[in-house]
């Protein structure tokens, strides 16, 4: 039987069309690509609830509710939202308010926990592409952090887990034995061509980043994506490895000529041409009710 790979698609991200001309700003926007993508053979769409007069990211659940209900009452897929105040927010409880009041609608089958602290700066710029110079920290205290994982032990969301950095996913393992009645969580391994955070995309790199999940995570799922990124030529060790892979406009070269359709088109091809399949959102939810919680 081919290997299950899971592809999901990152829509948009806080990028604005300045940087990503082509990406989904307003609710409806987001709800047909998003649609389009599953039907292409993506599992899982996340996308960043923006405004749509200046395509910035904002925290409007009605937004999130919109797109995240647009999809799924046209396919099945799971569909998650990154939805915070500007990215220096220490207010804990405003930053997860938007995923809280999600979950209370019952729309939160998935959320974001970013287990660490990065420096979003480009290795080719003497600026930061997104925030200014002063918000190129993408903060996550471990207070902060450890708050998010009992929400989502509380409101039964798996996290996924962007680790820009290794030591991220000792610290998601370390959280995730802390609370092992939460969802298992999904480690993303974040590789960047520009970005300094992490690794480049080379296959030396992934395989540092599965062999330390390995070791602190036995079992977890992880897939490959990062930021200004082509993960493309990695898939073929991602699917002998059994692992899965995120592509989209969010993590793609900025400038990207190709769709989030484009570039799920070209994830399932290479998954193919690997000897895998793409895996359907339930069969995806299937295989995380299987994995085990972590040794105590």
């Amino acid at each position: 039987m081919a290997n299950q790979t899971w592809i999901e698609v990152a829509l948009n991200g806080a990028w604005t069309r300045r940087l990503q001309p082509r990406i989904p700003v307003t609710a409806d926007e987001i709800v047909r690509e998003g649609v389009d993508c599953v039907r292409a053979g993506a599992a899982i769409v996340h996308a960043h609830t923006l405004d749509p007069h200046t395509g910035r990211q904002n925290n409007d659940v009605e937004n999130c509710t919109a797109f995240i209900s647009g999809i799924k009452a046209q396919v099945d897929a799971i569909v998650y939202p990154t939805a915070v105040p500007p990215p220096n927010c220490t207010d804990w409880q405003q930053r997860y308010e938007t995923i809280v009041e999600l979950a209370r609608r019952g729309l939160a089958e998935w959320g974001f926990i970013d287990p660490g602290s990065v420096n979003l700066w480009r290795a080719d710029t003497p600026a930061a592409p997104a925030y200014g110079d002063d918000r190129a920290i993408y903060s996550n205290s471990p207070g902060f952090v450890e708050y998010a994982m009992q929400l989502a032990e509380k409101h039964k969301f798996h996290p996924a887990f962007a680790c820009y950095e290794p030591g991220f996913v000792r610290h998601g393992a370390m959280l995730h034995r802390r609370h092992p009645r939460t969802p298992v969580p999904v480690y993303r391994f974040m590789l960047s061509s520009v970005f300094t955070f992490s690794f480049p995309p080379e296959a030396w790199a992934l395989d540092a980043y599965v062999k330390l999940a390995e070791k602190v995570a036995p079992g977890a799922p992880w897939m490959v994506a990062g930021l200004d990124v082509d993960v493309l030529p990695l898939i073929p060790a991602v699917v002998a490895m059994g692992g899965h892979v995120r592509v989209g406009l969010e993590d793609a070269r900025h400038g990207s000529e190709r769709s989030n359709v484009e570039l799920v088109d070209a994830a399932v091809a290479a998954i193919q041409r690997a000897g895998g399949e793409p895996a359907s959102a339930a069969e995806v939810r299937k295989t995380l009710a299987l994995c085990k919680p972590p040794p105590a």
